[in-house]
């Protein structure tokens, strides 16, 4: 586990839309651009391996920031390298960051300075959600998968305590860029649930997908 202190001013940004990172939860990578190559190398040589994930603008005006404010930092707990150069690698969600500023230098990705402070729960124990209903949710969730044409495993589903369940779907279901955002920037679980609510249910009353959650 990391402390506030633990925490650098300054770390490497991701920028990949669609792909949301949340505390104590984990993400699986997929490292081939140079840009990004040299990024996970400067980070594996850190004592914080931190790498902050970050959703892109839709939009947005010349001279501005085109990436979302706020983000999560993932700790780099597992690499291999293919035969060709590429990595996978897992990320394993620490806190979320609003940024500071964007640091401009000789890197060939995007550095930023963060501020932590109004995320300092994000590194305490799991989060408990009193209200929830995980019968009803399980069956919205049944709903929104025959909506979209997505599978999933539902034993793991069925199994998973309450955090990793809410957060497992904010992250795999294939919701927007700005819908992904609004689940990251929930303040708490019972309010990322809510946001994961009305999104489930928007779909079950109109639009199909046809991609599979892994």
């Amino acid at each position: 586990m990391m402390s506030p202190a633990d925490l650098p001013e300054t770390i490497p940004l991701f920028p990949l839309p669609g792909a949301l990172l949340l505390p104590r939860a984990r993400l699986p990578l997929h490292i081939f651009e140079p840009r990004y190559l040299a990024m996970l190398e400067d980070s594996l040589k850190t004592p914080h391996r931190l790498i902050g994930m970050v959703q892109p603008l839709e939009g947005g005006m010349p001279g501005q920031s085109r990436l979302h404010e706020i983000g999560c930092a993932g700790r780099v707990t597992q690499f291999s390298e293919t035969e060709d150069g590429r990595y996978m690698i897992t990320l394993s969600g620490m806190s979320r960051f609003r940024i500071k500023r964007e640091v401009t230098g000789f890197s060939p990705y995007v550095k930023a300075e963060l501020h932590w402070s109004d995320f300092t729960r994000d590194l305490g124990r799991e989060e408990e959600d009193p209200n929830f209903d995980r019968e009803q949710f399980l069956k919205l969730l049944s709903r929104y998968f025959e909506a979209a044409a997505l599978q999933t495993d539902w034993g793991s589903l069925e199994e998973a305590d309450d955090e990793l369940l809410i957060n497992s779907l904010s992250m795999l279901c294939p919701f927007s860029v700005e819908e992904k955002q609004a689940l990251l920037e929930a303040p708490h679980l019972t309010d990322r649930r809510e946001t994961l609510t009305a999104l489930m249910e928007f779909t079950c009353r109109g639009g199909a997908s046809d991609e599979v959650i892994q």
